[in-house]
C-alpha cells in the first residue's frame, strides 16, 4: 500500500456577484474535484477547500445598481453558488464565505502579523477620484485603456484581454464607472507589499527551483512577471464593503481584496478543523503536505507570486505544490460574458438537463482548456453524450448486467479456465489505475477521462470478440467465464469512473451491488482503486448484482437545437438591448419638408464601383428622366438583386461627385427591428426604424 499524504487541495474563490457557469467549472472546479476525489480514492488524507469571495467591487457595483446592499447580494449569491456546487457533485470538504467570522478574525491577524514584522511599506500616494461621487476609484470602480495591449475596456486592477494587472492609475484615459466623469488625482494613505522585496526568493522558488513542472501557461506568466521586475503592491483600500484595516490609521479602509480573498483558504480550513474536531495547522505549516491551488490564468499572479510572498513574509506557512492553472472556456465560438448573458448557468442547466450531471462533467473535461482556450459547443456536448457515454460506456455496461440477469439471474457465475485472451485482458484491467494516475499526477484530465473510456472500448471489444450471445447455445462453461470477465471490467469501471462521472458511479455501484463512498450502506464488497491493480478477483462468483438500468441516455437533435436557441434569442435580447438609437433631428417646418422632391423610380442598371467596399453605381428611371445615383448599400446588396427593385428617391437633391462620378440624387432607406437595412417604397409595409438616405 502507498505512503498516505495529505493534501491541501484549492479551488479558486468565486465572486459572489452572479450564479456559476460553465466556465468556472471546466476552467477550477471540475478539474479540482476529480483531483480530490482520485486523492481520497488512494488513501490520501484530503482537506479540499473553497469558499465565496464576498468582498470584490464587482459585488458593490451590482448592489449599487439594484439599490440594495452588498450584503444581501452575497447572501443571495452564495446560497446559489453553493446549491450549483453540491448539485454537481463539488466534494469540497468545507465551503465558507468571506464574509464569516472567523475568515474576518483571520485576515485580521495575519494583517496585524505582516504589520508588527514591518513588511508592509506605508505611502501616501494620488489616486483617482470621483468628485462626484465622492469616492476613491478602486478597481472595478474605473475603466480605461489598458497601458500594455491597448484594451479600452481595461479595469482599474486587471486587464481581462491581455490579463495584465495593474493599478488604477496606469491606466490611460480613465473613467468612473459609476458616473462616467474622468476622475481626478487625491491624495490618501495606504499600506503596500514590497514585492520587490521577494523578488530574490520568488526567483530562487520559482525560475532556479523545482517548478518546472508546472505547467508551461503558469511558469511563463511568473517568469515574465519576475522578468520585468516586481512593484511594491497596495493591501488596503479606500472602500467601506469589505474586512476593516485593523491598525492604528486604518479608519475607512479596508483590506484589498486580493489580500483578503486567499487568506479564505486558510479561514475555510480552520472552519472545518473546528466542526471536525481536528487541528488544522498541519495542513498549512507541515512541510509534509502537499498545497495544490486550482485557479484560472486570470489568477496566476496571486497564487503565484503575490500570496506565497504573503506566506513567505508571515514565515509559518508551506508554499504551494503545484499551481494547475487552466486556460478559458468559450462557448460557441464566443468569449463567456456574464454581463451579456452568454453562458451557460449551472442552475438552468440542471432544469434542462435534470440528473445529467455526468454528462456536463465529462463533456467539460473531455475538452477541457487545459493548454490553450477550447471552445464548448452543444454539438460536441450531445456528441460526447451519445459516441461516448451511450454507445461505449453506458452499452457495455448494459450487455454486461442485462446478460448476467438473461442467462443467470444476477448471479455472476463461476468461470472455467482462462483462455490467452482471458489472461490478457485482466492484465490490461489491472493497468489502468497506473495509466490514469498517470495522467492526474501531471494534471492532465482530459488525457485521464479518455483513459478511463478506453477501459469501457476494451469491455467492449471483449463482448463484442466473444460473443457470449452466440456461446450460449454451444458451449456454457465458456460463457461463464466470458461474463464473470467482462463483469470484472464493469466493477473496476464502477471505482476508477468516481473522480470522473461520481453520480454514474454511484448508481454503477448500486447496479453491481458493491459498497459506494457516497452510501451510509455498506456492502459485503467494496472495492478501493488499489484494489483494481491488486485484486484477482473485483466480483467474486456467486454475486447477486442487480437489476439494469439505463446509465446514460441519448441527446436528440431538437434538445440541443433548444439550447442553441436560446443562445441565438439571448444575443439578440443583449444586442437590442445596447443598441444605439439616434437621436431625433432637429425640428422643421412644413415649409421644410415641402421642398424635398420624391419619387419612386426603378433600378435599371447596377455595378459595383471599384475599390469602393459600400458603393453601388445606379441608374434609375425616375419617371421624369434616367439618372446616376451611387448609393451606400453594396454591403446589403448585390448589384444583381437590385436591378427592377421600385425605390423612393430624393431628385432634386444638388448634385455631388463621389469618387469621380456625379450622383444626381439620394435613396431613401430603413432598418427593420432586426436591424435590416431595406428600401422604401410603396410595395414594403416594412415599418421603419427612422429613415436612411444612401
Amino acid at each position: 500500500m502507498k505512503t498516505r499524504k495529505r493534501y491541501t487541495i484549492t479551488a479558486a474563490l468565486p465572486y459572489t456577484n452572479g450564479p456559476i457557469h460553465i466556465g468556472h467549472l471546466a476552467g477550477v472546479y471540475v478539474p479540482a474535484d476529480i483531483y480530490a476525489r482520485y486523492k481520497r480514492l488512494t488513501g490520501n488524507d484530503v482537506a479540499f477547500i473553497c469558499g465565496s469571495d464576498e468582498h470584490g467591487v464587482p459585488i458593490t457595483i451590482k448592489a449599487k445598481k439594484e439599490g440594495v446592499t452588498p450584503q444581501e447580494i452575497v447572501d443571495r449569491y452564495h446560497k446559489i453558488i453553493k446549491e450549483s456546487f453540491e448539485d454537481f457533485g463539488i466534494s469540497f470538504d468545507n465551503y465558507s464565505r468571506t464574509s464569516a467570522k472567523i475568515h474576518h478574525e483571520t485576515a485580521s491577524e495575519f494583517f496585524k502579523t505582516l504589520y508588527d514584522k514591518n513588511e508592509f511599506v506605508e505611502e501616501v500616494s494620488e489616486q483617482l477620484y470621483d468628485e462626484e461621487a465622492n469616492q476613491f476609484l478602486a478597481d472595478r470602480f474605473v475603466v480605461g485603456t489598458c497601458p500594455k495591449c491597448g484594451n479600452e475596456e481595461s479595469y482599474g486592477d486587471q486587464c481581462e484581454k491581455c490579463g495584465t494587472s495593474h493599478n488604477a492609475t496606469d491606466l490611460i484615459n480613465p473613467k468612473s464607472a459609476i458616473t462616467g466623469n474622468v476622475p481626478t488625482l487625491k491624495e490618501t494613505k495606504h499600506w503596500f507589499l514590497p514585492l520587490n522585496k521577494h523578488e530574490a526568493f520568488l526567483n530562487d522558488w520559482i525560475l532556479k527551483g523545482h517548478k518546472k513542472d508546472w505547467k508551461p501557461n503558469v511558469y511563463g506568466q511568473v517568469k515574465s512577471w519576475i522578468d520585468d521586475g516586481l512593484r511594491p503592491r497596495a493591501v488596503t483600500r479606500d472602500l467601506d464593503w469589505g474586512i476593516p484595516v485593523p491598525v492604528p490609521g486604518g479608519e475607512g479602509k479596508v483590506l484589498y481584496v486580493w489580500f483578503d480573498a486567499p487568506i479564505g483558504y486558510i479561514s475555510s480550513t480552520k472552519e472545518w478543523a473546528d466542526r471536525e474536531g481536528k487541528d488544522w495547522e498541519p495542513y498549512w505549516k507541515d512541510k509534509d503536505t502537499k498545497l495544490v491551488h486550482f485557479i484560472g490564468k486570470d489568477n496566476i499572479v496571486f497564487h503565484c507570486i503575490i500570496f506565497p510572498a504573503m506566506l513567505k513574509a508571515e514565515g509559518s506557512y508551506i508554499l504551494p505544490d503545484n499551481v494547475p492553472a487552466n486556460e478559458f472556456l468559450n462557448l460557441e465560438g464566443n468569449k463567456l460574458s456574464t454581463s451579456k448573458n452568454w453562458a451557460v448557468w449551472l442552475p438552468d442547466y440542471l432544469q434542462d438537463f435534470p440528473n445529467q450531471q455526468d454528462v456536463l462533467r465529462y463533456a467539460l473535461t473531455a475538452n477541457a482548456p487545459e493548454t490553450k482556450d477550447n471552445d464548448f459547443t452543444w454539438k460536441d456536448f450531445q456528441a460526447r453524450n451519445n459516441n461516448e457515454l451511450v454507445a461505449i460506456f453506458g452499452n457495455f455496461i448494459n450487455r454486461v448486467v442485462v446478460l448476467t440477469n438473461k442467462y443467470y439471474n444476477g448471479i455472476v457465475p463461476t468461470p472455467s479456465e482462462f483462455s490467452t485472451v482471458d489472461e490478457e485482458t485482466l492484465a490490461a484491467v489491472k493497468a489502468y489505475p497506473a495509466v490514469i494516475e498517470s495522467s492526474l499526477e501531471r494534471y492532465r484530465f482530459r488525457e485521464a477521462s479518455q483513459e478511463l473510456m478506453n477501459l469501457a472500448r476494451l469491455g467492449n471489444k471483449y463482448l463484442a470478440d466473444e460473443e457470449p450471445w452466440k456461446l450460449i447455445k454451444t458451449d456454457e462453461a465458456r460463457t461463464k467465464t466470458i461474463m464473470y470477465i467482462a463483469l470484472q471490467i464493469a466493477s473496476a469501471l464502477a471505482t476508477l469512473s468516481e473522480p470522473f462521472l461520481p453520480f454514474t458511479s454511484t448508481k454503477l455501484k448500486n447496479i453491481l451491488n458493491v459498497s459506494s463512498s457516497d452510501s451510509t450502506q455498506k456492502k459485503s464488497i467494496e472495492n478501493k482503486w488499489e484494489d483494481i491493480s491488486t485484486k484477482n478477483v473485483l466480483l467474486p462468483a456467486n454475486h447477486q448484482i442487480g437489476k439494469g438500468e439505463l446509465l446514460f441516455s441519448k441527446i436528440e437533435d431538437k434538445t440541443i437545437q433548444e439550447q442553441l436557441d436560446k443562445l441565438e434569442a439571448s444575443k439578440k435580447a443583449n444586442e437590442a438591448a445596447n443598441k444605439v438609437v439616434e437621436p431625433q433631428k432637429d425640428t422643421i417646418t412644413f415649409d421644410d419638408f415641402t421642398k424635398l422632391d420624391i419619387r419612386v423610380g426603378t433600378i435599371i442598371e447596377a455595378e459595383k464601383m471599384p475599390k469602393a467596399k459600400k458603393l453601388l453605381v445606379l441608374k434609375v428611371d425616375t419617371g421624369i428622366d434616367v439618372r446616376t445615383i451611387v448609393s451606400g448599400i453594396a454591403e446589403s446588396f448585390t448589384a444583381e438583386e437590385v436591378v427592377g427593385k421600385k425605390v423612393t428617391v430624393l431628385v432634386n437633391l444638388a448634385p455631388r461627385a463621389l469618387r469621380g462620378v456625379e450622383s444626381q440624387g439620394m435613396i431613401l432607406m430603413t432598418e427593420t427591428a432586426e436591424g435590416k437595412l431595406v428600401f422604401v417604397n410603396p410595395d414594403d409595409a416594412t415599418v421603419s426604424n427612422g429613415l436612411h438616405i444612401s
